[in-house]
């Protein structure tokens, strides 16, 4: 368990940031889990709480001005990948610094340290390094880390994903899923046609026929977007199947 007081493992942790800390305290903290302290205060919760912020707010920039033709479902969708706990825990991860985490006992299981905590631990540092060094230094710091990631992320065309950009928009501004209800279904039992309808909180969108009820729900989907005003109207519909 090192401390303040071990100069070595900091600069060791600072070559892995590529920054180094103004007040080494921040640096502490940013790798001290609550397991580890009676008071949460002491921990790195807090510092994760902002890091996430500055991450979103970093990305979302980024995003808009890399892709300035993409409505704000895919924006949404891109963003939600990129600052996903996956993808905070596997920077984690490859920088090293899950190996300096200050951790109390029964924390690593038989499948290793749980993913929300590696991914907190980089949120952390970010929170550390926006307090140290202003924002312009956790910019720098998290383009430095993302930035292959995010020139390598493959935002698809719409296609049959209007599900997925509906889900993803529907989380992140009103906390809740799209709910799918059958409507009604025609035909005979091999050749059936189904009808669909989106709920979003208590909104219904126009309703929608498919051969299938995954491309019913699609239809509907698309339809729900082109309501929102989240979809181009010459975005092609989901295909027959």
């Amino acid at each position: 368990m090192w401390d303040l007081q071990d100069t070595h493992i900091i600069q060791q942790i600072e070559s892995l940031l590529g920054y180094s800390f103004k007040d080494l305290n921040l640096l502490k903290e940013a790798f001290t889990h609550s397991s580890l302290s009676d008071d949460p205060l002491h921990s790195n919760e807090r510092l994760e709480f902002l890091g996430d912020a500055i991450l979103g707010a970093v990305i979302c920039e980024h995003l808009y001005r890399r892709l300035p033709h993409r409505l704000e479902g895919d924006l949404t969708r891109a963003k939600s990948d990129l600052v996903s706990r996956r993808t905070c825990a596997s920077v984690a991860r490859k920088l090293g610094l899950t190996n300096f985490l200050r951790l109390g006992k029964g924390m690593t299981g038989p499948r290793g340290l749980p993913r929300s905590v590696q991914a907190g631990l980089f949120e952390a540092v970010i929170g550390a390094i926006y307090i140290d060094g202003g924002f312009d230094a956790a910019k720098g710091f998290i383009m430095g880390c993302l930035g292959p990631v995010i020139e390598t992320y493959k935002l698809d065309e719409p296609g049959d994903n209007y599900k997925s950009i509906l889900q993803h928009y529907a989380q992140e501004r009103f906390g809740v899923s799209p709910v799918y209800v059958l409507l009604d279904e025609k035909g005979p039992d091999h050749h059936k046609c189904f009808e669909s309808e989106v709920v979003l909180d208590t909104r219904h969108f126009p309703s929608a026929w498919g051969v299938s009820k995954k491309e019913a729900e699609q239809r509907a989907a698309y339809n729900a977007l082109l309501e929102l005003g989240l979809l181009d109207r010459s975005a092609r519909p989901p295909q027959d199947q």
